[in-house]
């Protein structure tokens, strides 16, 4: 029996350590993923964006204040945020995916891609705003006519 329980133990104990590692490779991997598809960039600029509001709401307090609160934020939060979608990422991304996306984004194409995703979301999102509106009036429209 205590053979048994020993034997289980070190399995369990070498798996955990297995996945852990696996963890941290994939951990990185993301990271680096997130480097050079400009994603770490994007998030970056959220985290300022975020300090801009707050030195609003708190126009008393030092600028030095901020600039250490900024380094601070945007060195350990992009560090958290990448461990939390590690579970996320890992569900539907290999590590050798996220690899082969790597080397897309140190391409020309990628690197130009990654450039200029922000945007092509910032004006993807004013074009999405105009269609939901232009829908909306469609819909209402539609509503109209039918007599609601």
């Amino acid at each position: 029996m205590k053979k048994r329980f020993l034997t289980i133990a070190l399995l369990t104990l070498v798996n955990l350590t297995v996945f852990g590692q696996v963890d941290t490779e994939y951990g990185k991997t993301l990271q680096k993923m997130f480097e050079v598809s400009g994603t770490e960039q994007t998030y970056q600029t959220v985290i300022k964006q975020i300090i801009t509001m707050y030195k609003q709401q708190y126009p008393l307090i030092e600028l030095e204040i901020w600039d250490d609160l900024a380094k601070e934020f945007t060195k350990t939060s992009l560090n958290e945020l990448t461990d939390m979608l590690v579970p996320v990422y890992s569900k539907y991304m290999t590590i050798a995916d996220l690899e082969e996306l790597i080397k897309f984004y140190e391409t020309p194409v990628g690197k130009k891609f990654a450039k200029n995703t922000p945007l092509i979301m910032q004006e993807s999102m004013q074009v999405g705003q105009q269609w939901g509106m232009e829908i909306s009036h469609d819909f209402e429209k539609k509503m109209e006519e039918k007599g609601y």
